[in-house]
C-alpha cells in the first residue's frame, strides 16, 4: 500500500491526503453534483491543515465533478511560468480583518441534530466546530421563536408584564439549543462568537397584538414598551450566561422591514431606521451599558443590503445612537439587485469605524428555486460568489442560516422551507453534506480570526473570482472561484516567495495557501 501511494506521489507530484483526512462517500441525488453521506461511525473530513514548509504550497479543490476539499501540494517556482493570467498578491494593500464564519442554531436545526443517534449528532457537530471540521466560530441564536420553530412563543407572553417577572427561557432553549451550543463550544478550539437576534416582541407589547403580520412596538422610543423590550434583551443575556454561554453580539432585531409588510406570514417586529435609531439611543444602548454585559456588541439593520446606505446613515449619523453601535448586519437576499459597491462599499467609506457582518443567508428561499436540492453545485457557486463579493467589500464575517434541516427543508411552522448545508435523514440515521457546505469550508476552514484581506491584481480580464488574505502567522490564503464551464490556467505571484502555477477546473472552487516565513 505504501509503495502504491509512493508511486502515485511520484507520478502526480502531489500528495492528495492531509493528516486525519478522509474521503467523501458520494451520493448522486439527481441534481448537478453529489452530496457526501455521513453516519454515526464515518464522515469525510479535510483533517488538520498544517501548511508545508517554505517553498511549497497547499491546495484544496472542490468541483461540480465531485472533488470535495481535495488536498494537494506543490512547489513554488522561482520564475514566472509565463501563463497568460497572473494573480499577484499585493500585501501592502491592507483591508478589513476577518471575525469569522458560521451558521444558526434555530429550533429547527436543534430538532434535526437531536433526531440523530448520539454518534451521528457528534459527527455532525464535529463537522462544523472541531479542529478537524470546517472551523465555524460564529453561531447565530434566535431569541425565542422564528419561522424555523414548531410553535409561536416568546419568553414573556404574560400580558402587561412590564417588569418581566415571568420572563423564562423556553424548553427549546433549555432542552435543545443550550445543550447543543455547550457541546459545540466544547469541540471548538476557540471561544465561539454567539450572536443573538429576536424576531418579535411579545404580542402584548405590539401595535397589532400578534407575533406575526404588520406591527411594531406600541408607544414611542423612551416609553415603557420600548424600555421593556430593551430589558428583554438583557434578561436573555443573563439567562444564557447561567449556562456559561456569553454573547459576542446582538442585533437590533431580525429584518425590521418585514414588520411593515401587510399580512406578513411569520414573526416580525417593524422598525423604521428612525425608530431603530431612537430605540438604540434611548433604550437598548443605555440598558446594555448599565447591565452586566456592557461589552456585548450591537449590530444594526440585520436585514437586506437593499436598505443601505440609507438605514445606516440615519442611525450612525446620530451621535446618541452611534456611540452604542459596533457594526451593520446584512442578509444576502436580493443581493443581485444591489451592487456591493453602492451598498457595502459606500457604508465602509462613510463609516470605517463600524464593521460590516453577514448575519443570514440560505439557498432555496426564492419561489422559483424552492426548498432542498440535494447535490446542487449551482447553490454552492451562489454561496461562494456572494461571500467573495462581500469579503471584497469590507465584510468581516458571513453567517449561514440553519445549521441543519430535514429533507423537506424544515421543520418550519409556516412551511417556508429552504435549503441547508447539512440535510438530515433521521430515518436512516445519516446526514448529507451539501456542495454548499464545502463552499463555506473554503472560507471558514482557512480564514482564521484576525486574517486580513489584502490586494490581489489580475494581469488581464478574467472570469475568475478571487480574494486574498494574510493570516495572523504571516501565511497567505487565496480563494478562487471558477463559475465558467472551461478550465482556466493561471499563475499566482507572491513576490516574497515566488510563483505558483495553477489550474481552476470548470465549475470549481480552489483555496491555495502558503507560508511566507
Amino acid at each position: 500500500m505504501v509503495s502504491v501511494l509512493l508511486a502515485l506521489v511520484l507520478l502526480t507530484g502531489e500528495v492528495t491526503l492531509s493528516k486525519g483526512s478522509s474521503r467523501c462517500v458520494a451520493r448522486n441525488m439527481g441534481h448537478d453534483s453529489v452530496v457526501c453521506e455521513c453516519n454515526s461511525t464515518y464522515c469525510d473530513s479535510v483533517g488538520s491543515v498544517a501548511l508545508p514548509p517554505l517553498g511549497q504550497y497547499s491546495s484544496y479543490l472542490s468541483s461540480m465533478a465531485g472533488s470535495r476539499l481535495q488536498a494537494g501540494r506543490g512547489q513554488l517556482q522561482v520564475n514566472s511560468t509565463g501563463a497568460g493570467l497572473r494573480l499577484t498578491v499585493v500585501p501592502d494593500q491592507k483591508y478589513q480583518k476577518i471575525r469569522g464564519f458560521g451558521g444558526a442554531m434555530t429550533d429547527a436545526a436543534a430538532i434535526n441534530i437531536l433526531s440523530l443517534s448520539a454518534g451521528a449528532q457528534d459527527q455532525l457537530l464535529r463537522q462544523y466546530f472541531s479542529p478537524e471540521g470546517i472551523g465555524y466560530s460564529v453561531v447565530r441564536v434566535p431569541m425565542a421563536s422564528c419561522d424555523f420553530s414548531t410553535r409561536l412563543y416568546t419568553y414573556a407572553d404574560t400580558p402587561g408584564d412590564y417588569n418581566l417577572e415571568n420572563f423564562t427561557l423556553a424548553p427549546e432553549d433549555v432542552k435543545m439549543k443550550i445543550p447543543l451550543l455547550q457541546r459545540a463550544q466544547a469541540l471548538s478550539p476557540r471561544p465561539l462568537s454567539l450572536l443573538a437576534s429576536a424576531w418579535s416582541a411579545p404580542a402584548w407589547m405590539k401595535t397589532n397584538g400578534a407575533l406575526v403580520g404588520k406591527g411594531s412596538l406600541r408607544g414611542q422610543p423612551g416609553g415603557k414598551e420600548h424600555k421593556t423590550w430593551a430589558q428583554y434583551y438583557i434578561r436573555f443575556l443573563e439567562e444564557y450566561a447561567k449556562y456559561n454561554l456569553t454573547f459576542w453580539a446582538l442585533t437590533t432585531g431580525n429584518e425590521p422591514s418585514a414588520g411593515h409588510i401587510t399580512n406578513y406570514s411569520f414573526q416580525a417586529l417593524g422598525f423604521t431606521a428612525e425608530e431603530q435609531r431612537d430605540w438604540v439611543a434611548l433604550d437598548l444602548g443605555p440598558a446594555l451599558h448599565a447591565s452586566s454585559h456592557p461589552r456585548t456588541h450591537v449590530l444594526i439593520l440585520d436585514d437586506n443590503r437593499l436598505l443601505l446606505p440609507h438605514w445606516a446613515k440615519v442611525v450612525l449619523n446620530d451621535i446618541h445612537a452611534g456611540r452604542f453601535v459596533h457594526g451593520v448586519a446584512v442578509h444576502w437576499y436580493m443581493d443581485s439587485l444591489v451592487p456591493a459597491e453602492i451598498s457595502l462599499g459606500v457604508i465602509h467609506h462613510l463609516y470605517p469605524e463600524y464593521y460590516l457582518f453577514g448575519t443570514e443567508a440560505c439557498a432555496g428561499w426564492s419561489p422559483l428555486d424552492r426548498g432542498v436540492k440535494l447535490g446542487s453545485w449551482d447553490r454552492a457557486e451562489q454561496y461562494a460568489h456572494d461571500i467573495i463579493g462581500d469579503l471584497n467589500h469590507y465584510v468581516v464575517g458571513w453567517t449561514d442560516w440553519n445549521l441543519a434541516l430535514d429533507q423537506t427543508g424544515g421543520p418550519n411552522w409556516v412551511k417556508n422551507f429552504v435549503d441547508s448545508p447539512v440535510v438530515v435523514d433521521a430515518q436512516r440515521d445519516v446526514f448529507y453534506k451539501q456542495p454548499h457546505f464545502y463552499s463555506m469550508a473554503h472560507f471558514s476552514k482557512f480564514l482564521w480570526e484576525g486574517s486580513q484581506r489584502v490586494g490581489v491584481s489580475a494581469s488581464q480580464e478574467t472570469g475568475l473570482e478571487y480574494a486574498g488574505f494574510i493570516r495572523p502567522d504571516g501565511s497567505v490564503v487565496l480563494i478562487v472561484l471558477n463559475r465558467s464551464s472551461s478550465v482556466i490556467r493561471f499563475e499566482v505571484c507572491d513576490l516574497s516567495v515566488g510563483y505558483i502555477s495553477s489550474t481552476a477546473p470548470a465549475r470549481s472552487m480552489l483555496t491555495l495557501a502558503w507560508n511566507t516565513r
